[in-house]
């Protein structure tokens, strides 16, 4: 079986994997998917994780604009599109989170696992929310920053994986009817979370 978990910035999604992980005696997948894909594009983990967080900048956005609404005069010019690299980065993390989630017992982090992987009848897709003011909370908490730093990160955090998922799947990230079970770790806390999870599994 295999559990994928989409989380909200800051709702401690992948701390609360680990737990389900170990309380199932699963492998956990999390961070090991951006050593894998950058290992594939040639990239250092650094630049990858990088370009996940952060989106397309304002000029790679302008670019792609630009080719696209001129590729008369762009493309002699042998100028690559500025979404060709990030569509390259999208098909080489699809193929490691399918080869990741080939084998058994897995809980599986982010990286839209749960569009990738999609209705399969073996997959529990979770999503891990909390509301905006308990995140940045404890992004401030874990990162030594303001509570309007961590409140302008979670926002632009939720915004690009939002965009992602409409992006290069065509799917509504915030619409619970793509999970099978939307837990809230600010209300439930830690333990009651794993609990419901583990509880979804085994029934």
């Amino acid at each position: 079986m295999l559990i994928t978990i989409s989380r909200e910035f800051g709702a401690q999604g992948s701390l609360l994997a680990g737990l389900v992980a170990e309380r199932l005696g699963w492998q956990l997948i999390d961070n090991e998917v951006v050593a894998e894909v950058a290992r594939r594009a040639g990239l250092t983990p650094a630049d990858v994780a990088q370009r996940e967080e952060r989106g397309p900048t304002f000029v790679e956005r302008l670019a792609r604009a630009l080719v696209a609404a001129t590729p008369e005069v762009l493309a002699p010019m042998d100028i690559e599109a500025p979404e060709a690299e990030e569509a390259r980065l999208v098909r080489i993390t699809e193929q490691v989170v399918a080869d990741s989630c080939a084998a058994t017992n897995v809980v599986m982090v982010g990286r839209a696992a749960v569009a990738v992987i999609g209705r399969r009848d073996d997959a529990l897709h979770v999503k891990v929310v909390a509301s905006q003011d308990h995140r940045a909370g404890v992004i401030a908490q874990r990162d030594g920053i303001s509570r309007e730093d961590a409140a302008r990160r979670v926002r632009e955090n939720d915004s690009h994986r939002a965009r992602y998922h409409r992006q290069w799947y065509d799917r509504d990230w915030h619409d619970p009817h793509n999970y099978h079970l939307v837990v809230n770790t600010e209300w439930l806390g830690m333990e009651r979370a794993v609990d419901l999870i583990v509880s979804a599994v085994r029934s």
